[in-house]
C-alpha cells in the first residue's frame, strides 16, 4: 500500500512549529524565572509566546497558566470554582473528563436534542456550568450560557471567541496542531481556589516545557491563519461528503448541521455496518479515520455523544478535514467507502 490519507483527529505538529521546535529546545533550556543571561533570553521568548496566546485566545498575561498535562485542567478549572453550595451543570455531550469531575460533586446532566442543543438553567450565583465551545466529535458549538447566574467553565477552542462571561477556560494545544503535553488554563474569576494541595499561590502544580509553550504559540498563530484562509474549501469538502452520504449510501445518520457546525469535523454512522471492520478495511485501502463505536473505544462503550443525541452509535466514522485534503482525495475516499459499505452489508 502506498501513502495513507489521514482523516484522524491526531495530526502532526504544524510545520511552522516543527521547524522551530529543535531550535526552541536548544534555546529554551534555561529557567525563565532566573536572572542570568540565558534565562533572560528564554523569558523574552516566553513573553513573546504569551503575546500570541493573548491575541488569539483573548486572555491577559496574568490569566495564562501553562499545563504539562492538559486533562488536569478539567479538575483545576471546575473544582477550583466549586463551593459547598454549588451545583455543577453540564451537558450530556461534554467530555468524559467533565463527567469524571462531576461524579465527585453535586451535579446535574443537561439532556440534548438530536442537534446537540440543550436548555441552559438559570442557576444561582454559587452554581457552575460547563460550556463546550466545540464538540470534538461533531463540530457542533455548545450553547452559550449568557443568562446563567453562576460561574462558567469553558472547554475552549481558538476558533470560537470566549463569551463575555467566563470564569475559567481550558485549551489543549493539540486542537490547533500544537505539541502534545501543553494545555493553557485561563483563570478569570478572583474566587477561584486551587483544589490541589499547595503551599504557594501557583495555579498549576508543576513545571511545563518552555520550548513546547513557544512551539505551541507558533502552531496556534499559523493554525488560525490557515483555517481562516481555507475555511470555505473545508466547508465545501464537508458538504460534498454529506451530500454523497445522503444520496449514495442508505441508512446513515450525520451528526449536526453544516450550517451551524464547524466544517473541519464530521461524524456519521452507518446502519448494519461493523465499525471496526470498516475502519480496518479503509485503513487497508489507504484511508485512516476515527470511530466512536464501541468496538473501537478503550472502555468498550459507544460514543456517549451520539447516544445522548439519539443517533446511531454503531458503524460510526469520524473525520477531521484539513486544507491539504484535495477534492480528488475526497472523491476517491467516497468511492472506496461506498464499495466497502456495500460489501460489509452484503
Amino acid at each position: 500500500m502506498g501513502s495513507v490519507t489521514t482523516f484522524q483527529s491526531e495530526a502532526p505538529l504544524h510545520p511552522a512549529a516543527a521547524e522551530f521546535l529543535g531550535d526552541a529546545f536548544a534555546r529554551g533550556w534555561a529557567d525563565p524565572s532566573k536572572i542570568h543571561q540565558e534565562s533572560r533570553k528564554v523569558a523574552l521568548l516566553l513573553n513573546e509566546a504569551k503575546e500570541v496566546y493573548c491575541q488569539h485566545l483573548a486572555l491577559r498575561h496574568e490569566q495564562i497558566n501553562f499545563l504539562g498535562e492538559p486533562s488536569l485542567g478539567f479538575h483545576l478549572g471546575i473544582s477550583g470554582l466549586i463551593t459547598n453550595d454549588s451545583t455543577l451543570y453540564h451537558s450530556a455531550v461534554d467530555r468524559s473528563e467533565v463527567f469524571a469531575v462531576a461524579s465527585a460533586i453535586r451535579s446535574e446532566v443537561l439532556p440534548v436534542d438530536i442537534t446537540g442543543q440543550y436548555s441552559v438553567p438559570t442557576g444561582t450565583q454559587s452554581d457552575l456550568i460547563t460550556y463546550q465551545s466545540i464538540n470534538g466529535e461533531t463540530g457542533i458549538p455548545g450553547v452559550v450560557p449568557n443568562n446563567f447566574a453562576g460561574k462558567v467553565f469553558i472547554e475552549a477552542s481558538p476558533l470560537i471567541s470566549l463569551p463575555q462571561k467566563w470564569s475559567s477556560a481550558l485549551w489543549d494545544a493539540r486542537s490547533w496542531n500544537g505539541p502534545e503535553g501543553l494545555g493553557i488554563l485561563g483563570i478569570a474569576d478572583k474566587g477561584w481556589v486551587n483544589p490541589l494541595p499547595h503551599n504557594d499561590s501557583r495555579v498549576t502544580p508543576g513545571s511545563f516545557s518552555t520550548p513546547l509553550a513557544i512551539a505551541g504559540a507558533i502552531a496556534l498563530e499559523n493554525y488560525v491563519s490557515d483555517f481562516n484562509a481555507h475555511e470555505s474549501k473545508i466547508r465545501a469538502l464537508n458538504a460534498k461528503i454529506r451530500n454523497f452520504l445522503l444520496t449514495q449510501i442508505d441508512d446513515v445518520d450525520i451528526a449536526g448541521d453544516l450550517e451551524t457546525a464547524l466544517p473541519h469535523l464530521l461524524s456519521f454512522s452507518l446502519l448494519y455496518v461493523d465499525a471496526q471492520l470498516l475502519v480496518d478495511e479503509l485503513d487497508k485501502s489507504g484511508y485512516a479515520v476515527d470511530s466512536g463505536s464501541a468496538c473501537n473505544s478503550m472502555n468498550m462503550q459507544p460514543s456517549h455523544v451520539l447516544a445522548a443525541m439519539g443517533l446511531l452509535t454503531h458503524g460510526n466514522v469520524r473525520m477531521s478535514l484539513r486544507a491539504d485534503h484535495s477534492e480528488m482525495e475526497i472523491d476517491k475516499f467516497l468511492s472506496t467507502l461506498k464499495d466497502l459499505v456495500l460489501k460489509i452489508r452484503h
